[in-house]
């Protein structure tokens, strides 16, 4: 029961602010307007999804969570500019969490800045080495900026854990292809379509259309 109280008070803590006027804004509310926030996110209306958080946002503009909705929300939108101001501030309230530096990834994703990208992830794999999303993230921006050994070497990292894993594997292998290893590359793709058959990248580059 009180690592259950305590569980309950971090991620209330979380979801408004450390030393925060709880009376402001009670239990049931919060979950109201997270849970009318869910649901016109899977209607696709973000816009409404982020407006039915404001009351949350308003009373605990520095909460770590209702930021890290925010900036999911405003990514969703295309407002990249919104969405990495959220990220930040998600990533100010708890330093040690990868959860806001793989958000903030998204809209430099998007915009293919793959600099900013790389340096982000560095910072996720600081915190956890052997992080899914923080290494796949970087061997593609590694590979992007032309970086094909250091892309390479996150590829093989992650594929010692997972021998399968057709994420990495594809990566691989458009390294490989890139650094003009083709030999390897085209057994690499053809490994990738036994495993999964309908990859589209795999079958793309073995019918020659690159």
């Amino acid at each position: 029961m009180r690592s259950l109280v305590r569980g309950g008070l971090f991620l209330l803590g979380l979801l408004v602010w450390w030393g925060a006027p709880l009376k402001a804004l009670d239990y049931e509310a919060i979950k109201k307007a997270y849970y009318e926030s869910y649901r016109l996110e899977r209607e696709g209306r973000y816009a409404r999804a982020r407006e039915a958080l404001r009351p949350v946002y308003e009373t605990f503009p520095r909460a770590y969570t209702v930021n890290l909705r925010l900036g999911w929300l405003y990514y969703l939108e295309g407002r990249y500019r919104n969405a990495i101001e959220h990220y930040q501030i998600a990533a100010a309230a708890a330093p040690q969490a990868v959860e806001p530096l793989l958000g903030l990834s998204l809209p430099y994703l998007a915009r293919k800045d793959w600099r900013r990208v790389e340096e982000l992830m560095y910072r996720v794999l600081k915190i956890d080495y052997y992080n899914y999303y923080g290494n796949l993230r970087l061997a593609r921006a590694l590979r992007e900026e032309k970086k094909y050994r250091q892309a390479e070497a996150v590829c093989r990292k992650m594929l010692a854990l997972y021998p399968t894993d057709v994420a990495f594997l594809t990566e691989l292998a458009l390294t490989l292809e890139l650094s003009g290893r083709h030999r390897e590359a085209r057994t690499l793709f053809g490994d990738i379509l036994i495993l999964d058959p309908g990859n589209r990248v795999a079958r793309r580059y073995l019918s020659g259309n690159r």
